[in-house]
């Protein structure tokens, strides 16, 4: 006997083929690329509006080619999930860090501790901010921006990284409040 699919979320998932067509034409472009439709896109999709401020605040911080690299960003991403504890960032951000990173460990080692991560001194920099952040904001100062410069990090990439792990944050705990799970495809991808 095979167990009854789990829901996505606890919020009303809607069909694709009555969503907008702007909506529909996201979500079947991401299922093209990446095989199937990530959980995500159909759960956020219910509310149509913050759908697409969410993603496209997401994809200007995340798909931008210049300052940080893609891989840099998604550490970042997997290492607040990981402090959040939202299993479906680290699960989903997980796989596209090893595939961009090209390294079959380094999520799961930035997940449960990036201090302990194989890393780079400016990886490390990047992450100690990104950890400031999503835990202690209210405590950033002039040291922490300075650890960055002497890191080699220039003003946008610092403020990306800022940007990028208060979005999350957002992400992190909607996620989690909707209970969305990562979809299974996600586990493996990057691994081999």
């Amino acid at each position: 006997m095979q167990d009854e699919p789990k829901p996505i979320s606890r919020f009303p998932v809607p069909d694709l083929a009555a969503l907008p067509d702007d909506i529909r034409l996201v979500i079947e472009k991401v299922s093209e690329k990446s095989g199937f439709v990530p959980n995500v896109f159909l759960a956020l999709a219910h509310r149509p509006a913050e759908f697409r401020a969410f993603f496209a605040y997401h994809d200007a911080l995340m798909e931008k080619d210049e300052g940080l690299s893609k891989a840099e960003r998604e550490l970042i991403v997997v290492a607040t999930s990981g402090l959040n504890q939202c299993q479906y960032c680290v699960v989903a951000h997980g796989a596209i860090l090893r595939i961009r990173a090209k390294n079959s460990l380094i999520a799961d080692q930035v997940a449960v501790n990036w201090r302990k991560a194989d890393l780079t001194d400016r990886q490390r920099a990047m992450l100690a901010y990104a950890e400031k952040v999503a835990l202690n904001a209210q405590q950033i100062d002039d040291a922490d921006h300075a650890a960055l410069a002497d890191a080699g990090f220039s003003q946008d990439e610092v403020w990306d990284i800022g940007a990028i792990t208060a979005l999350f944050g957002m992400s992190n705990r909607l996620v989690n409040a909707g209970d969305i799970r990562p979809n299974d495809e996600f586990y493996m991808l990057g691994r081999q």
